[in-house]
């Protein structure tokens, strides 16, 4: 059995007022996932489907890779929106979910179905 030993912050989800710790080293959706925990919703989990965006209400993260801009416009960004599978947190974490399941299906279906 592994013990897990590194140091965590905790991250306080706003809408289900749950806490987890996670990892300086880990996205924040896989903080959650490790501990089989919910509240942020799960998609492609490498920031390609927009499912996990979240506003960081409090908090310091730092970059794990690059954020869509199919999800994330640059100025959302500097609000504090981000995809929870691209950041890992620096400070404890206070977050709001934003993103939708059906986000990312929506674009392109809508044109096709009226056409």
């Amino acid at each position: 059995m592994f013990l897990d030993t590194r140091p965590k912050v905790p991250v306080h989800v706003a809408q289900t007022d749950e806490t987890f710790p996670c990892a300086h080293d880990e996205s924040l959706l896989q903080g959650m996932l490790r501990l089989g925990r919910k509240g942020i919703p799960v998609g492609c989990v490498n920031g390609g489907c927009g499912v996990c965006k979240v506003h960081i209400l409090e908090g310091q993260t730092h970059p794990l890779g690059p954020v869509s801009r199919a999800h994330v416009s640059a100025e959302e960004e500097t609000q504090g929106f981000t995809l929870a599978c691209r950041v890992a947190p620096v400070t404890a974490i206070r977050l709001e979910v934003t993103g939708k399941f059906e986000k990312p299906f929506r674009k392109g279906f809508a044109a096709t179905a009226n056409a």
